[in-house]
């Protein structure tokens, strides 16, 4: 498959089989974000995967809305920085979700972005501060975040091109 084809394909998938992710699939998600561009080579992400069904169970309260997939998903990969070693931190980060998104969909497995970093947990906490205590964010690091994974449940229809925002999309000649 093309990477213009896998593009086409991707949809955030929010339902999973509860089927488990080989591990060779897990890794080669992991190594697409390992793969990822960064500002000067800096590299100022690490990656938490988290398989441990009970922490995953727990992981939908650190956000008041939008991470109910993560009772029932294979794997989460959750990425933080440092951002004393980069000021382009965020940036970074998100090179490595959407590399990974893209992986997962050219492995025909499920991935959802789940946003961490400016969010609230169902307690009152920040997501920040309750991935902290749960997972165990590395001191210093700051959340962007999490990767939801598992075998889809649900098959959404590819992205016609047709269908293309070409709206937002300015030439100069």
């Amino acid at each position: 498959m093309s990477l213009f084809d896998v593009l086409k394909k991707r949809h955030s998938i929010r339902k999973y089989t509860g089927d488990t992710v080989s591990e060779e699939n897990l890794n080669k998600i992991v190594q697409a974000g390992l793969l990822s561009a960064s500002s000067r080579g800096l590299r100022p992400w690490e990656m938490t995967v988290v398989t441990n069904k009970d922490i995953l169970s727990r992981m939908p309260g650190c956000r008041t809305g939008g991470a109910n997939m993560l009772s029932g998903a294979d794997a989460c990969i959750v990425v933080t920085a440092d951002p004393q070693a980069c000021d382009v931190w965020i940036e970074d980060c998100s090179i490595v979700m959407s590399n990974m998104h893209l992986m997962a969909e050219s492995l025909g497995v499920g991935s959802c972005w789940i946003q961490g970093r400016l969010r609230q947990a169902a307690d009152g906490r920040s997501t920040e501060e309750y991935l902290a205590e749960l997972v165990g964010i590395p001191e210093g690091h700051r959340l962007e975040a999490m990767l939801s994974i598992g075998m889809p449940a649900e098959k959404k229809a590819e992205t016609l091109l047709e269908d293309l925002r070409y709206d937002k999309v300015k030439y100069i000649k």
